[in-house]
């Protein structure tokens, strides 16, 4: 009969704790004469079987007289009760969450030098790595200490819009450190779920030298009741965005009508004209197209057909250019589509008049009355809005401290009211622009106590848009893991929180951080991991895991007694 192979080493390698006293009372320890923690293990580089002998100490009146000391050497292998090391569960959330690798991928990359299955790729992630990576987080709670100590916590208080009516996430980091200080889920967004969110952080005792956020009007009052006196500044960027609905929304509408008269007038010239020949596309990777022969012609060509062909090349890229314009879309505040659609359309203007002038080509003729037919319509519409933009660029530029001398709150906060005054001033030329200043004014008073902190305060931003990219990071990320935007909302509800708390530079430093992580910790966190997941536990479109689930529901009611009839 064949002897069938080993799968696991049987011979385990033994640990000895590192303690050579005891922590408690001095005396030195004593070695135990029987194995403890034999187990099999899977790391990245082999299966191997582990054990520790345990030391005790012999003082009989030690406070840890019962008590054995593992080896730290065993405990950094693996987690307690699992068969796979820390060194696998880094590779994982390492190639998740920095490689932004599919769960299918990733575990086809681990099939091949260990046994494992795909839905235990999934929850070596979501309860093991996940839960760790947490964990190690909140190790920096001493740094942060300190640096409280040292002159208070700049906060960054902000929240990912929901989902459809579903609670919204919510996210408080130190600005300086980045470190995650609170993390999840809000059901409503009033003062006083807002203040239940943040009184752990005033009841943690540590100073908090300012808040920094978008002005949401609960947080206001929930941060004024929390952390009574400090600093709240609001981001200069939100302001300005708000203080721009009016112009951006007017600036959009004149695009689209500036977009209409162009199309109106010259659409069949700009439009794309069906080739007599087909064109083959150019096409690479392993089967590119053929690369026409670059022939030189035996006969030159005519100076007038060349000329000709020059002349053709050129109305073309005019009428290109005109094209793409068409098709410009803004960024407010700051960038406007419609009046950067007018002014470029206004340099085509001129480049055509020139042409003209030396040689009238009938359809640079056409395209030239066509444009100036439609930008004179708009011409006004033009000049007021590219008056309000200004008002909008010299406001942000009072607000910048870069290339100007360092000044104090009270200096910025002057020189922000004389350029209101200006804008108030030249708001009086028309009743669109009275209307633009009046909208920047209001946003402005109600902006005006959160604006300035920032000029006395070191280290506090200006702005909040950092954080607010690491929303967008997040969801980036969990779309290129997924392919589905439905998927990637669904797993921000399920596990958002800890999504959210940022990986460390390199694999080896992760594995280090995990490994180091206490497993009383690790149990709890994973426990708030699950308390959160339950609910979702119902929401999926697998046909099978959807029966089995209503079949255990069934299962459950059964069990209970049947009601009786009165």
């Amino acid at each position: 009969m064949r002897t069938p192979s080993q799968l696991y080493r049987t011979t385990p390698t033994i640990y000895t704790s590192e303690l050579k006293d005891c922590p408690q009372c001095g005396h030195k320890l004593v070695e135990m004469n029987y194995l403890s923690g034999l187990k099999t293990v899977q790391t990245m580089a082999q299966a191997l079987t582990i054990a520790y002998r345990p030391k005790r100490c012999p003082n009989l009146g030690c406070a840890s007289q019962g008590s054995v000391w593992p080896s730290a050497s065993w405990q950094g292998v693996a987690p307690k009760y699992s068969i796979y090391g820390y060194d696998v569960i880094a590779q994982i959330g390492w190639e998740r969450q920095k490689g932004k690798a599919h769960f299918e991928a990733i575990h086809t990359h681990l099939r091949e030098r260990m046994p494992i299955s795909e839905s235990q790729v999934r929850y070596l992630y979501h309860q093991r790595y996940l839960p760790l990576l947490a964990c190690h987080e909140r190790g920096h709670r001493s740094e942060l200490e300190e640096l409280g100590r040292q002159g208070g916590l700049v906060l960054s208080a902000d929240g990912l819009m929901p989902e459809g009516g579903e609670a919204q996430l919510w996210v408080v980091r130190e600005l300086r450190t980045g470190w995650t200080i609170r993390s999840g889920w809000m059901n409503s967004q009033d003062e006083t779920a807002f203040v239940e969110f943040l009184q752990p952080i005033a009841d943690w005792g540590v100073p908090i030298a300012a808040v920094m956020s978008d002005k949401q009007h609960a947080l206001l009052l929930a941060v004024a009741s929390v952390f009574s006196g400090v600093p709240h500044g609001f981001c200069q960027f939100h302001y300005l965005d708000n203080a721009a609905e009016p112009i951006a929304a007017a600036d959009e509408q004149m695009k689209i009508e500036l977009r209409q008269r162009v199309r109106a007038e010259i659409g069949g010239l700009i439009r794309h004209k069906q080739a007599e020949k087909p064109v083959i596309p150019v096409v690479t990777g392993l089967l590119p197209s053929p690369v026409p022969a670059i022939s030189t012609p035996t006969v030159p060509l005519k100076p007038e057909t060349s000329a000709e062909q020059e002349r053709e090349s050129i109305v073309q890229d005019l009428l290109a250019r005109v094209r793409y314009l068409l098709t410009l879309k803004g960024r407010p505040p700051f960038r406007m589509a419609g009046i950067e659609m007018f002014a470029r359309l206004h340099e085509v203007v001129e480049c055509v008049r020139e042409l003209v002038d030396h040689f009238p080509e009938a359809r640079l003729l056409k395209l030239l009355d066509g444009l100036q037919t439609a930008l004179t319509a708009n011409h006004s519409a033009y000049d007021e809005l590219s008056q309000a933009a200004q008002w909008l660029a010299d406001l942000a530029d009072t607000l910048d401290p870069d290339g100007k001398p360092a000044r104090s709150a009270e200096q910025v906060r002057a020189a922000w009211t004389d350029c209101l005054a200006r804008i108030e001033t030249q708001g009086q030329n028309s009743p669109r622009l009275q209307q633009f200043s009046a909208k920047i004014c209001k946003v402005s008073k109600s902006y005006a106590p959160g604006l300035f902190h920032a000029y006395d305060i070191p280290n506090l931003p200006r702005t909040n848009n950092d954080r607010e990219s690491e929303f967008r990071r997040l969801r980036q990320r969990l779309l290129s893991t997924t392919g589905q935007v439905g998927a990637t909302k669904r797993l921000l509800l399920r596990g958002g929180a800890w999504e959210l708390i940022p990986g460390l530079p390199s694999l080896a430093e992760t594995t280090a951080a995990i490994s180091h992580v206490q497993h009383d910790q690790f149990l709890q966190e994973r426990q708030r991991v699950r308390i959160h997941r339950a609910p979702f536990r119902l929401h999926t479109r697998s046909v099978q895991q959807s029966k089995r689930q209503l079949k255990k529901l069934v299962q459950r009611w059964k069990t209970l007694p049947a009601s009786r009839d009165p």
